[in-house]
């Protein structure tokens, strides 16, 4: 079985991992990131979305051999100095969330669309969005979570 050399939240990690293996798979099991969330396992969801160089992506997607290497970032690594960051901190002022399962996903999607684009429209938001599901169905305070740390302007 190969070792991949994986950048998560800044830090270094090396796993052995069969080449096919899923990034969410390595993540959850056996790194311990556990805030990535198995939903689909088809990248439909949006449960497991992480940071890949910057961009949102569906790590149940990512298979080991594509990631090595590359800066992850998992929702455990975006507060800083024990500060939530604007987007979490806003989908808590905003209660966007009532199970939860979705929200770390749906963190990770907004802060790449916020790097993408810093003050995105409501349409914006929606289209950008629209890769993650809320079987709660809290998309209206969802959105304005996203609006709210747009506001703030601290989007990286």
């Amino acid at each position: 079985m190969p070792e991949y050399r994986l950048l998560i939240n800044g830090a270094e990690h090396r796993v052995e991992a069969e080449p096919s293996e899923t990034l969410l798979s390595v993540l959850r099991d056996r790194l311990n990131f556990t805030g990535t969330k198995y939903g689909c396992g088809e990248g439909e969801c949006g449960a497991c979305t992480v940071l890949i160089e910057g961009e949102p992506i569906k790590s149940c997607q990512r298979r080991m051999a594509a990631v090595a290497g590359k800066k992850i970032v998992t929702i455990e690594g975006l507060a800083e100095s024990g500060r939530l960051h604007p987007v979490q901190q806003a989908f808590l002022d905003q209660e966007a969330m009532q199970c939860a399962y979705c929200t770390p996903g749906m963190i990770m999607a907004a802060v790449g669309l916020l790097k993408r684009n810093p003050h995105p429209s409501e349409a914006e938001i929606v289209r950008g969005m629209s890769g993650n599901m809320c079987r709660c169905g809290t998309y209206p305070r969802i959105v304005a979570a996203v609006q709210q740390a747009a506001k703030g302007g601290h989007n990286g």
